[in-house]
């Protein structure tokens, strides 16, 4: 009988408070459990410290920006699922869940390439997750700005361009979110150091990046790449480690999003290192290859 009472209470803290158990199982809609079990360990998993470093045991250190091509299957686990599962959501979802929560805190690039110093922080004003210009802030960062004619619906429910007084058409500005189907690469900036304490060569991933295609407002026609904001990954452990990463050996045997980046199971290329210049390891190579990925999407 106790049994039967600890299930039946279980089940209604998750049904009231399903935010703090993400990816349980439990249909947040119908409060229905979609699986034989509740998976509780991954939705309430603590993180893993890193083990402390002292400036003196760090040898020699290196800074290195790679990027996660999403189009490799070793790295498919981060963009699918396109639509989200009760179990399971892509990695763009888990990004946006957490900065509507205020889990997450967005770094704005404020139009640079590549300002990944966390600079800029997008904050509510007195820490109200509702207030309705942090809102429109966070909208803008997660979507794209585009102008567009504004449509009327006349008595018999035709629509058609609405027109000014002049007969010109009037235009509205609008805000199209992006979804996971349109993330086609994450950044990663990375230290990697030697401590002599542990003797041992390790990295640790300090930012992340969600890049998207960069279109032309005026002809829509994709014109390169943009990066949509930065993310503290050491912020992000406490979100990633909550939802599920997909095992195609073994449903019951899941990682985390933490464990996955933690064990480094994605496919990578170096873009940039440290150097004198600032610049990247070939400009050249990454300009030609944006360009030939531009052709194929028009083709």
């Amino acid at each position: 009988m106790k049994k039967f009472i600890y299930i039946f209470i279980f089940f209604s803290i998750v049904s009231t408070s399903f935010a703090q158990l993400p990816g349980s199982g439990i249909s947040l809609e119908s409060s229905v459990l979609d699986g034989v079990y509740i998976q509780e360990h991954i939705p309430t998993k603590r993180v893993v410290s890193y083990v402390h470093l002292r400036e003196a045991d760090v040898m020699w250190s290196k800074r290195i920006w790679r990027v996660i091509d999403l189009r490799e299957k070793m790295n498919h686990k981060l963009y699918y699922p396109l639509e989200p599962q009760n179990d399971r959501i892509s990695l763009f979802d888990v990004i946006k869940y957490g900065a509507n929560q205020g889990s997450l805190t967005l770094y704005d690039l404020h139009g640079i390439d590549l300002d990944d110093k966390f600079r800029f922080p997008l904050k509510p004003e007195n820490g109200n997750l509702e207030d309705p210009k942090f809102k429109k802030e966070l909208e803008i960062m997660f979507g794209t700005e585009t102008t567009r004619d504004s449509i009327e619906t006349d008595e018999l429910g035709n629509q058609e361009p609405a027109v000014d007084a002049d007969g010109e058409n009037i235009k509205i500005d609008v805000v199209e979110p992006y979804t996971s189907r349109d993330i086609i690469r994450y950044d990663l900036k990375e230290d990697w150091f030697f401590d002599k304490q542990r003797s041992m060569l390790d990295v640790r991933i300090i930012g992340i990046s969600p890049v998207v295609y960069s279109r032309n407002p005026v002809t829509t026609e994709v014109d390169g790449l943009k990066n949509l904001f930065w993310l503290y990954f050491p912020e992000c452990r406490y979100v990633f480690q909550n939802f599920f990463v997909y095992n195609d050996a073994n449903d019951a045997q899941r990682m985390s999003f933490d464990d996955f980046f933690w064990k480094r199971q994605f496919s990578s290329f170096v873009k940039k290192e440290s150097n004198v210049y600032d610049r990247a390891v070939s400009p050249n190579w990454d300009g030609l290859r944006c360009f030939i990925t531009i052709r194929k999407n028009k083709k």
